[in-house]
């Protein structure tokens, strides 16, 4: 089963971006993405939709305009996800067969997103509206909708966040910091997964 996190991996350059993405992608995350303001981000992208192909669906991050949309697309990306809520981009996204991950805070949000076509919701910064006011906006969420929980979520409040009713997390500096080694981001991500797993005996798969 493809487990429902997304590695983001904030400032991976290109020399480094298939080792770390293998690394990832061996401790069972599947959905990667590069944040657009990480270097030659685009390159990124296309080195690891090459390498990775069908094992993994790769995308960006911090994506805030239709062109930067089409940019990914034809750079290999499947993927696009944003720290905002943009109708316009996340049409464009889905009119081009990717996947479309905006960012909200509020129900107005959520139900603009939903309303433009977005594949799921990213909660963000989650760390900021708090297992509550997630309960809150998950229980006006139609039936269905996928929430992932991005900024201040890991392996310390899984848990937490599961029994609370996210659906799934965005994994940053916990599961990858410029600089670190493909081996050291490696064992980062299984821990992560093992948490995730372990945290999951008391919410839903």
């Amino acid at each position: 089963m493809t487990l429902p996190l997304i590695g983001i991996l904030r400032g991976i350059t290109p020399a480094e971006a298939v080792a770390v993405g293998e690394a990832v992608l061996a401790a069972g995350i599947t959905t990667l993405e590069v944040p657009l303001n990480s270097p030659e981000p685009l390159t990124s992208i296309r080195l690891l939709a090459e390498a990775l192909g069908e094992r993994a669906r790769v995308g960006a991050g911090t994506v805030l305009t239709k062109a930067q949309v089409r940019d990914v697309h034809a750079a290999g990306g499947r993927l696009v996800v944003s720290p905002n809520c943009r109708p316009a981009v996340i049409a464009e996204t889905r009119c081009l067969g990717m996947a479309s991950w905006p960012g909200v805070v509020t129900p107005s949000e959520a139900f603009d997103a939903l309303d433009a076509g977005a594949s799921g919701l990213k909660l963000f910064p989650a760390v900021q509206v708090g297992l509550e006011g997630m309960q809150a906006l998950r229980a006006v969420l139609p039936a269905g909708t996928r929430l992932y929980a991005v900024g201040g979520i890991g392996a310390d409040n899984f848990a937490a966040w599961r029994a609370a009713g996210v659906d799934g997390a965005g994994l940053g500096s916990a599961l990858y910091q410029p600089g670190q080694s493909a081996v050291q981001v490696g064992e980062q991500a299984h821990a992560l997964v093992a948490a995730w797993n372990a945290a999951a005996a008391g919410g839903n798969p």
